[in-house]
């Protein structure tokens, strides 16, 4: 296990960048076999370079940390922790400037399966803690946002030795909850966002019903190459789960069908070509001790499948591994993995006899983590106190971060 840092840091706009790559097993089961690296950047205000370490841990599958700015803030929250904190941007292993996971080619099927199950929020707690290590920390805070808050509770659950604080926002999973309850809740979500984006705007539904009979009839190309189907349009909605994401789809829908710009837009909104991972990996985070068989899929109620113009959310699909040409080359993986038994994410005596401070923002309406399950998990976590709000969407720490980040910090800390 070697540790490598930038020589020196980089001073962007007074904050001062160190760059940290290790190089981990891929199995931390076995501790035989390749190893990929991982990368994480550190950012600390001048006057704080020996202040303790917050660890954020971004959202996806699949998704990389932010690269940190100043003139504006981004991300949002980071003005309020670095008063506290060094920040410790944790590019999650298989995204940003940790070893990718692009299309694994040269790789059968089966070795696919076998490199992919590697990376779940269980993996990427095992890496965080080598890291923890190899920095000399002896215990650090950590910030989940949606699928980092998963990797959080993983945290509470394998690693609590590790930690000061632990911090949720969007991100507290169901724990032992069969996946179909998961995709279930989801759609009744989705379906009541359908009925609220085509209440604001009601030509819509007409505009997109052209749009499906367009791309019926004729063979529409986005600008990498894969063809726009229908099926795929749909998946738009997942836009529909953010603060501001029912007006951006609309000035998407109003632009012309076959323009370059609505077909930019809609492939860029679309990132599965960039971050395949997330499709890959998605349903399996979900997965506490079970095998997902598509859960997505099969669950699918039937106005989703009999109306075109109800668009789905943060769904995967089969039929994915079909349509999009960065996805092709893992489609048997992707299979396999749906029956893959994949071992139990959580343990809950261990939660249960948490003694790591603990906070967590659960969004009464939020479209992707469904707020009864986060509820029930906040009460598996002793000593978690739960912020249940309708103030915000999943976004909120994108959108209001200095105050997110501070109500949850005030609550670990019970100032308040």
């Amino acid at each position: 296990m070697t540790l490598i840092q930038s020589d020196s840091p980089i001073i962007i706009d007074g904050l001062i960048l160190t760059d940290h790559e290790l190089e981990v097993p891929l199995d931390h089961g076995s501790g035989e076999g390749p190893s990929i690296k991982v990368f994480a950047r550190e950012v600390a205000a001048p006057d704080g370079v020996d202040r303790p370490f917050l660890v954020y841990l971004q959202g996806g599958p699949g998704h990389e940390a932010f690269r940190p700015t100043r003139h504006p803030w981004s991300p949002g929250w980071l003005e309020r922790a670095l008063q506290d904190y060094r920040v410790l941007m944790l590019d999650q292993r298989g995204t940003g400037r940790s070893t990718p996971v692009g299309d694994l080619a040269g790789l059968t099927p089966a070795e696919q399966v076998k490199y992919l199950i590697h990376f779940r929020a269980d993996s990427i707690v095992a890496d965080a803690e080598l890291l923890r290590h190899a920095l000399g920390v002896d215990r650090w805070s950590i910030l989940g946002q949606s699928f980092g808050g998963f990797c959080a509770l993983a945290y509470l659950s394998q690693a609590p030795a590790g930690l000061r604080e632990a911090l949720f926002t969007g991100g507290l999973p169901p724990v032992g909850r069969p996946v179909d309850d998961v995709y279930r809740a989801t759609y009744e979500r989705m379906m009541e966002r359908n009925r609220r984006y085509y209440e604001t705007f009601p030509r819509d539904r007409d505009r997109v019903l052209a749009l499906h009979s367009l791309l019926g009839s004729r063979d529409v190309r986005l600008p990498g190459g894969d063809r726009l189907t229908g099926r795929r349009l749909r998946q738009l909605g997942i836009m529909l789960g953010m603060s501001d994401g029912a007006e951006r789809l609309h000035y998407l829908l109003e632009l012309p069908p076959e323009s370059p710009a609505f077909l930019r837009d809609v492939e860029a909104e679309l990132g599965f070509s960039r971050n395949p991972l997330y499709a890959i990996i998605h349903e399996a985070c979900y997965a506490d001790g079970v095998a997902t068989r598509w859960s997505g899929e099969r669950v699918q109620p039937d106005p989703f499948r009999e109306r075109v113009e109800l668009f789905t959310g943060e769904h995967v699909f089969p039929w994915m591994f079909d349509e999009y040409r960065a996805l092709v080359p893992m489609k048997e993986a992707a299979d396999a993995l749906a029956d893959f038994p994949w071992p139990r994410l959580y343990d809950q005596a261990a939660l249960a006899a948490n003694e790591v401070p603990a906070a967590a923002a659960i969004f009464a309406d939020d479209a992707y983590v469904e707020r009864r399950f986060s509820e029930e998990t906040a009460s598996l976590v002793k000593g978690l106190r739960p912020w249940v709000t309708n103030e915000y969407q999943h976004n909120a720490l994108r959108v209001d971060g200095d105050r997110v980040l501070d109500r949850l910090i005030r609550l670990a800390r019970r100032l308040e």
